[in-house]
């Protein structure tokens, strides 16, 4: 019966201390909770939400208008404002309207940047969002953790995140893991009148467990103990920062040398001083990480659709790079559907009594497949016995037990688990042992997964009461998945519990491998040193008994020897080897702890969805690999070009205002990189900057090149003003620059597949004839030219272009012949020396 008090009259004690909590009894606790065993109803539930707010930690809220504030204030806005303080000292007010217009576009850039960002984590986050399951109404249902409130009943279980404060009702025991709590560098364990703080994780055990405190009245919420996440810096960020080193350091150098020649030349320092400023926030790629951060954001967007959800963003970047996936078996590769076969019977009279034993063993309900199976082949419910304590399935003594009472009052426990376990558990003799073994193997060579069952009455010795078989085929899709990440460049290996026999069976199905070794050999007493570890678990198709601390020492032994590397993982105990994978991955139906560890969340099962997420991580990772290579290559051909033709001709080849509107015409287009069609790369990637940096110099120079000879024609052939050459010189990198963006977005040649998407090819064409009607009719901005010669800069731009393909072209080639007799001359070098022996 739900007591009929509202929320109100409970305010002021619904929060004690973490000591009050432990202190006080259980019934205490009902008490001043005005809640009883038997949950809440809903309506009591939704008064006690109104009052006491969501079970979550109040987030910082910054309101939209700080936002936009943020983007006029840091070094880079202060050059612009600078830059346009000194337009309007020395009088030029058609510059300084644009360098504001310019401000406020960099602003709202970027703030639109931080919202696409901002709302695609929202969607990805209410993807990742955990459950619980609560006691309503009289019946468990789940629920979104933040809709918990005091008085609250809930389950929690191996694998669980608590979702908030409890108080231990019932139950045999927890283990919890609270070390990012309390600092408890071991699990803890738990009983009945126990507290458990919210954020732990549940590493053995089920218990039910009383709500007393939510959101900021938690242990977690007081005291403000946040895990940092904060690691080392990944391999994207070092990339975004040595390519942001690398043009700022060319820039400023330019700059100082422009500014001091051009000054002991006799120009105006306050002008300079403007040119100089404007040129330096042109060259600098200031949107760089939030345009390669918007890439990813919408990109983990796009994964989800695949059914692979991303839980950090940098993850992407290390998935492109995979070049070994470590699977589970069942689940991933099989349809992890159980049905039972013919069993082996020894201590039981017949089949019916075994399946019974092994039901007894068992609880429906819990989402467990081999439990499902088994309740499915029973005919009805067994209504004779009455539970007194069910002990669920643990990984570490791979086994489960359930205490009964007959309805003779005898005491019996059943149990079932690896079939190794429950040989031992029962202390068989050597003929029973030599028998089962060689029916396990009989099985196993079938593909047959096997499970023993066991009993005992009251006090007695446990008896071995037969085994199992169970079959679970592998799914229709995991043969052709295995070829297609092969074909990507991928190496699979099979990672499972399962009896050694069984997983070289399905392995071989599939087409692995047969080379499957018992975990215990490789890492065992005996294990070899870390060199030979690491050969021996790369040379292998995959393992078999494995133990959760094997899949640890598994992946770090693949890192070891220069693999990256994607982990499967379900369990609470594979969350060690999930955090030390360079992508650990949740299969679908892992428990909160494994989603919690891992870098990709997938919730639909089996191989292929892993295959379609590492397709398109590559395909993120060429959009942001061609962004990196175009803004690098404009900043050396406008900076050098400018720069230069400055020190040569003594004149500025281009006014601060055309740069500020090359600086307009050029983010447009790049705002739709995030939307580019990319190629699927066919073996991974990595960040190579060596070849980035000397792709994107090679072309920028030949860009350089192409902009003094444009130069030349018009001073020296055509004649022209100043003024028109200045416009002349504006169009061409107008033009030009948007063709670099299509050059730089493939190896091969530009004109072919993939092409790029319409929303790319749109924004750079009305841009380009923004910037041709612009130059025809100046606007009182640029000197008008005629449209012959806009003619004539628009073919040479496009002649040039194919020139600088034909550059690209050719030192992608070079850096492939290249990378060969890199490799090999680095493998030289790892290499021991002999005594004595030294390189000449």
């Amino acid at each position: 019966m739900q007591p009929a008090h509202s929320a109100s009259t409970i305010a002021s004690t619904a929060a004690p201390t973490a000591a009050d909590a432990e202190s006080e009894t259980i019934e205490q606790a009902l008490s001043r909770l005005q809640a009883t065993r038997d949950g809440l109803s809903g309506g009591e539930a939704r008064r006690r939400l109104e009052r006491f707010g969501p079970n979550a930690l109040p987030k910082p809220h910054v309101s939209a208008l700080i936002r936009l504030l943020r983007y006029f204030w840091g070094p880079i806005p202060w050059m612009i404002e600078v830059a346009a303080l000194l337009s309007a000292l020395v009088g030029h007010w058609p510059d300084f309207g644009i360098i504001v217009a310019l401000l406020m576009f960099n602003a709202a850039v970027g703030f639109w940047q931080e919202y696409k960002a901002s709302s695609a984590l929202d969607a990805l986050n209410k993807q990742l969002a955990l459950r619980c399951r609560a006691l309503r109404d009289g019946a468990w249902g789940e629920l979104d953790p933040e809709q918990l409130v005091p008085g609250d009943v809930v389950r929690v279980r191996l694998g669980d995140i608590v979702p908030a404060d409890l108080k231990l009702l019932d139950g045999d025991f927890l283990s919890v893991d609270q070390s990012a709590l309390t600092g408890e560098s071991l699990p803890v364990d738990r009983r009945p009148g126990n507290v458990v703080y919210s954020g732990s994780i549940v590493r053995q055990g089920e218990m039910l467990g009383l709500v007393h405190a939510t959101g900021p009245h938690t242990y977690l919420g007081r005291t403000a103990a946040l895990v940092a996440k904060a690691g080392a810096v990944s391999h994207f960020q070092k990339a975004v920062l040595s390519i942001g080193d690398y043009l700022i350091y060319v820039s400023l150098a330019l700059v100082a040398v422009l500014v001091l020649v051009e000054l002991q030349r006799g120009l105006p320092w306050l002008e300079l001083l403007q040119f100089a400023l404007i040129l330096t926030v042109a060259s600098i790629p200031v949107a760089m990480p939030a345009v390669l951060s918007v890439t990813m954001a919408l990109g983990a967007l796009a994964l989800s659709k695949d059914k692979a959800i991303v839980a950090r963003l940098e993850s992407i970047e290390e998935m492109a790079a995979v070049d070994v996936l470590c699977s589970d078996k069942t689940g991933t590769l099989t349809r992890n559907r159980l049905s039972l076969g013919d069993p082996l019977l020894l201590g039981a009279g017949d089949a019916a009594t075994l399946n019974l034993h092994a039901a007894l063993a068992s609880r429906a309900g819990d989402g467990d497949a081999i439990d499902e199976a088994i309740h499915a082949a029973q005919a009805q419910p067994p209504a004779r016995w009455n539970l007194r304590h069910f002990l669920p399935f643990d990984p570490v003594s791979k086994r489960s037990e359930g205490d009964w009472t007959d309805d003779q009052g005898a005491d019996w426990r059943f149990s079932k688990g690896a079939p190794q376990v429950m040989l031992d558990l029962c202390a068989v003799d050597t003929d029973i042992r030599a028998r089962a073994q060689e029916w396990i193997d009989r099985q196993a060579e079938r593909g047959l997964r096997t499970l023993g069952v066991a009993s005992r009455r009251g006090e007695q010795a446990w008896s071995l009461d037969g085994l199992l078989s169970l079959f679970d085929p592998p799914r229709e899709d995991s043969a052709r998945t295995i070829a297609d990440a092969r074909a990507h460049g991928i190496g699979v290996k099979m990672v499972t519990g399962d009896n050694l026999a069984i997983a070289r069976e399905i392995a071989g199905q599939l087409g692995i491998g047969r080379d499957i070794v018992p975990a215990d050999a490789v890492f065992g007493a005996g294990a070899a040193q870390a060199a030979a570890l690491s050969q021996r678990v790369v040379s292998a198709d995959g393992f078999a008994q494995v133990f959760p601390e094997h899949k640890y020492g598994i992946v770090k032994a693949l890192q070891d020897a220069g693999h990256r590397v994607a982990m499967t993982g379900d369990g609470v105990n594979d969350a060690p080897a999930l955090k030390q994978a360079d992508v650990g991955i949740a299969v679908s139906g892992a428990t909160d702890a494994a989603r919690a560890a891992a870098a990709l969340i997938l919730t639909a099962p089996g191989l292929s969805t892993i295959v379609k997420a590492v397709e398109e991580a590559r395909r993120i990772f060429e959009r942001m690999n061609s962004y990196a290579v175009y803004r690098i290559t404009e900043t050396i051909r406008i900076m050098i070009f400018v720069v230069l033709a400055m020190l040569v001709y003594n004149f500025y080849p281009i006014t601060a205002v055309m740069i500020i509107l090359l600086a307009f015409f050029n983010d447009v287009p790049i705002m739709t990189i995030a939307y580019d069609r990319t190629a699927v790369d066919p073996a991974p990637v990595r960040w190579d900057m060596r070849r980035v940096l000397t792709v994107s110099t090679v072309m920028g120079l030949t860009g350089t090149v192409g902009s003094f000879l444009m130069l030349y024609l018009a001073l020296d052939w055509l004649h022209l003003p100043i003024p028109k050459v200045q416009t002349y010189i504006f169009l061409k990198m107008a033009v030009a620059g948007h063709l670099t963006l299509f050059v730089s977005r493939t190896r091969g040649a530009y004109w072919r597949k993939p092409y790029p998407a319409p929303l790319m090819v749109w924004s750079a064409l009305l841009t380009k004839v923004a910037a041709t009607l612009l130059c025809a009719w100046g606007f009182g901005l640029v000197a008008p030219i005629g449209w012959k010669d806009i003619a004539l800069v628009w073919g040479y731009s496009i002649v040039w272009s194919l020139l600088t393909d034909l550059a690209k072209r050719a030192v992608y080639r070079h850096l492939a012949h290249a990378a060969p007799r890199h490799r090999r001359f680095v493998e030289l070098l790892k290499r021991p020396l002999a005594p004595g022996h030294r390189y000449h």
